[in-house]
């Protein structure tokens, strides 16, 4: 297979470190809040900095994942959770479908794209072969959800090996994710000129996910091997850690350009946009379209840690939490948002996406039922 050209990674950089510190009228915070809320708008992804979060906790989630999933298939299948949708626990290679591949409105999305710029081809693919492993981290409502499986009890690995650090690193390393995601929530709402708590509020007692995704780099690790088809996110924000593998690419809404995702070592994180802050924003902000797969950057790191990291299993870990809206908040397109999607459609003639999309109101855990069905979770 030809290799495609490869782009310099080019996202805008938010620092969240200025909300935070900062007066949230004052003009600077206002401009930073701005340029997350465009950048999300055009790119449909950003680089957040956040000095609260640590590398340290980064690589040691890191390494409690790779412990994990190097053990035995029947080890595993002890915290797997059907009967939950997968929504807690673990979700074994082969069981998750990327959308795109039977969605004709991905699809016609990927026709659109140069070919230079098409992600690897899913027409044929199976079921993605990566693993996962669901982490809530929920405060839990003071009202009775309507969609109680979205909301179930954490599984916690009881090899004697893990069960002592699980606990504590999921919530150290979850904790860092979700406060950063949440405080990025707020700038976004700024930069829209909407209330500051509307997004926040809205994600107070939201099932939101710690989802550490593995692959196995001894089994999956050639040139051009999917690891997860080319898709977008169900949920509101997801935020990413750096992982020690590369692969990850993501799609520019208003270029079609296939971006190498590089977040920089240190205190950054990438933001991407869900499906849900699609749907509130009437498709203002549209939900990004990414893929990982095995490319000559993997490789190359595949070799140098066979070398320096003799006795560590080879397995690429995604360092991903999934922020969402509650499940029983209505999930209903906010009108001035979505007029200023109606008059971006009409003004520009280079964006990506399928034809004008109709936001049906609804419970936001009917969305996410609605979407694990697309992909065989459900």
């Amino acid at each position: 297979m030809v290799i495609q050209q490869e782009l310099s990674m080019d996202l805008p950089v938010i620092d969240l470190d200025l909300f935070l510190s900062g007066v949230h009228d004052s003009p600077e915070v206002i401009r930073e809040c701005k340029k997350a809320a465009d950048a999300l708008v055009t790119y449909g992804a950003l680089i957040l900095r956040d000095s609260r979060v640590s590398e340290d906790d980064n690589s040691t989630f890191l390494d409690l994942l790779e412990d994990y999933f190097s053990q035995p298939l029947e080890e595993l299948k002890k915290d797997e959770r059907p009967e939950l949708s997968y929504q807690v626990g673990v979700t074994l290679e082969n069981t998750e479908k990327p959308k795109c591949a039977v969605d004709e409105p991905c699809l016609r999305i990927i026709e659109r794209l140069d070919p230079a710029e098409r992600p690897l081809d899913i027409s044929a693919h199976s079921p993605d072969p990566k693993c996962r492993f669901f982490w809530k981290m929920i405060e839990k409502p003071p009202y009775q959800t309507q969609f109680p499986s979205l909301n179930a009890a954490n599984i916690i690995p009881q090899a004697g090996s893990l069960k002592e650090r699980w606990s504590p690193t999921m919530e150290q390393w979850g904790k860092s994710m979700k406060n950063a995601v949440a405080s990025l929530a707020e700038m976004i709402a700024v930069g829209l000129d909407l209330p500051v708590e509307t997004f926040r509020e809205a994600g107070k007692y939201g099932p939101h996910i710690l989802a550490p995704t593995a692959s196995d780099l001894v089994k999956y690790g050639k040139q051009d091997t999917i690891l997860a088809g080319f898709h977008s996110d169900l949920n509101f924000l997801t935020i990413h850690g750096r992982s020690r593998y590369p692969g990850l690419h993501i799609w520019a809404r208003n270029t079609g350009k296939r971006i190498p995702v590089k977040i920089p070592q240190g205190n950054y994180l990438l933001v991407q946009a869900g499906k849900q802050l699609e749907h509130l924003s009437g498709g203002l902000i549209k939900a990004g379209f990414h893929e990982v797969v095995v490319n000559q950057r993997t490789l190359a790191v595949i070799e140098n840690r066979k070398l320096q990291y003799p006795e560590r299993p080879l397995i690429r870990i995604s360092s991903t939490f999934f922020w969402h809206l509650s499940s029983d908040f209505d999930l209903i397109p906010i009108p001035q948002l979505s007029a200023r999607a109606h008059e971006l459609r009409t003004q520009s003639s280079s964006l990506i996406e399928d034809d004008e999309v109709v936001y049906e109101p609804m419970k936001v855990g009917q969305q996410v039922q609605n979407e694990l069905k697309h992909i065989n979770l459900l």
